[in-house]
């Protein structure tokens, strides 16, 4: 047994179901649990006016590594367990991180979004996107409600 379950995490609900559901999966195969999350720079073209806008890189880097570490906490109050899962922060759009992370991987594992009963039967973009593209088999984990 053994292998890797990589699972995109962002500190949502869908993220903390995403990754409750690989930590399952792991111990099952007794894999190892990699967590992504992904930062970019947002697009600031758009609603400045021409106004000069800062962004430091390891601000972003920073919330990236936030909400990685809240996901972590809300699914593994363990610190112990917590201490076993794998953690990347890699700069690019969501769904080619987690794409480019699960090279090689056993899985990939993503939460959906669901916003009412209406989106609910929907993908996000991100799970659409890796469900399209992976390298490797997807699971794709619906939030509880």
């Amino acid at each position: 047994m053994g292998g890797r379950i990589v699972v995109g995490v962002d500190g949502s609900a869908g993220s903390v179901a995403a990754l409750l559901w690989a930590l399952a999966e792991a111990e099952l195969r007794q894999a190892t649990v990699e967590a992504v999350s992904a930062w970019t720079f947002p697009n600031l073209d758009a609603g400045l006016a021409g106004a000069p806008v800062i962004i430091e890189p390891t601000d972003l880097v920073g919330d990236a590594s936030q909400g990685l570490e809240a996901t972590l906490v809300a699914a593994v109050p363990d610190e112990a367990a917590r201490a076993a899962v794998v953690r990347r922060i890699i700069e690019h759009r969501p769904a080619q991180a987690l794409i480019e992370a699960a090279e090689g991987a056993d899985l990939l594992v993503v939460g959906s979004r669901g916003h009412n009963k209406v989106m609910d039967l929907l993908l996000g973009s991100v799970s659409t996107d890796v469900a399209h593209h992976s390298p490797v088999p997807v699971v794709i984990v619906r939030t509880p409600h």
